[in-house]
């Protein structure tokens, strides 16, 4: 700057002139994450909340269903346990005479319950992670929004990334604390009516159950959903960004088509393969990512490898077990396609501004 540029300015030519500091790329990533998360706070955050407060009202519902349905079969003299007549509903009564393997089938049992009362976020968060990564960059070319985002100092590269991070951790993240709240609001609840009736709750409920196993294995299961629906989550952001309408249709119908052309030539026979290998392997992965749980099929060869009963199915979802599935290699090679689409996306977005 010289001396007639700074008197135009009003300013001392002499005087060093202040420089505004380089936002740092991090905190440019953290603001748009802090956008998804305002801009989806319906799905990410009140979408589980709604969901686990339902589940509990309906468990509410039903527990209160079943004590009228035990007090009336008490007052008729219908209710017996192991051929003795129960007159009242005494449940510290009724434990007393529950044997050792009565005791580990209840624990095995309240496991299961409680996975099954923490299960209603994830279930919610495979549609909302599905619809989340299917409309983020068609809609922003659909109301014209992206040219705004495209004006300001965010690259493509950091805006697709930030929908990535959202849709594979921030709103597990939320589900897995939901679910996590719902399962001990339900065992409050439980013990509640079991303490109301003569029982004690820490040796009933808190005692033979395994919450702490079940929340561990929730928290395990963050990184493996991560990369477990990166192919779904690439393939939907590609189809996001490349098609000028429908993308729903355009996002559905190429898997399930590529699936049938296959199994109607056999091309799979040309690998050795069966065509179910190719609806597992390829149309699975692109559709079926964002669903919980999808991944133990998988890991258990469909119901080929593993066992039946309610055992199993806790040790599935234990931490142990969750976090075996980092080892598979269709999980890293499914990351490494989903990465590709990704990448495409990012391309897309470069020059695909049009409504």
């Amino acid at each position: 700057m010289n001396a007639i540029d700074a008197r135009i300015e009003g300013g001392n030519p002499a005087a060093p002139r202040a420089v505004a500091p380089a936002t740092h790329p991090t905190h440019k990533f953290q603001l748009l994450l802090k956008r998804e998360y305002w801009e989806h706070k319906g799905g990410f955050l009140w979408a589980p909340l709604v969901a686990g407060g339902i589940s509990l009202l309906l468990t509410l519902m039903a527990i209160v269903l079943g004590l009228i349905a035990a007090r009336r079969a008490i007052a008729d003299g219908d209710m017996e346990i192991d051929g003795i007549q129960v007159n009242g509903l005494d449940i510290g009564q009724l434990t007393q005479r529950m044997s050792a393997e009565d005791m580990a089938e209840m624990a095995q049992g309240l496991d299961l319950t409680l996975l099954l009362s923490s299960s209603w976020p994830f279930i919610v968060l495979a549609f909302v992670v599905f619809f989340y990564c299917l409309g983020a960059l068609y809609d922003e070319r659909k109301d014209r929004s992206v040219l705004f985002w495209k004006s300001l100092p965010l690259s493509d590269t950091q805006t697709v990334l930030s929908k990535v991070v959202s849709a594979a951790v921030v709103a597990p993240l939320i589900a897995v604390g939901a679910a996590i709240a719902t399962m001990f609001v339900f065992m409050l609840m439980i013990s509640a009516v079991v303490m109301l009736h003569g029982g004690n709750p820490m040796e009933l409920i808190w005692g033979p159950a395994n919450p702490l196993t079940i929340v561990g294995g929730h928290l395990a299961w963050i990184p493996v959903y991560a990369l477990w629906a990166l192919p779904t989550i690439g393939w939907l952001l590609l189809c996001s960004a490349w098609a000028r309408s429908k993308p729903f249709l355009w996002a559905i119908m190429v898997p399930l088509f590529a699936g049938i052309f296959v199994s109607w030539f056999d091309l799979m026979e040309l690998f050795n393969l069966d065509s179910s290998w190719f609806w597992a392997n390829a149309v699975g992965r692109l559709l079926l990512g964002t669903f919980p749980a999808i991944d133990m099929a998988y890991r258990s060869g469909f119901g080929e490898n593993g066992g039946e009963g309610l055992e199993n199915i806790t040790r599935e979802l234990s931490a142990a077990s969750q976090l075996q599935t980092l080892a598979m290699p269709e999980l890293w090679i499914g990351a490494l396609v989903g990465a590709a689409m990704i990448f495409g996306a990012i391309r897309l977005r470069r020059w695909r501004d049009e409504g």
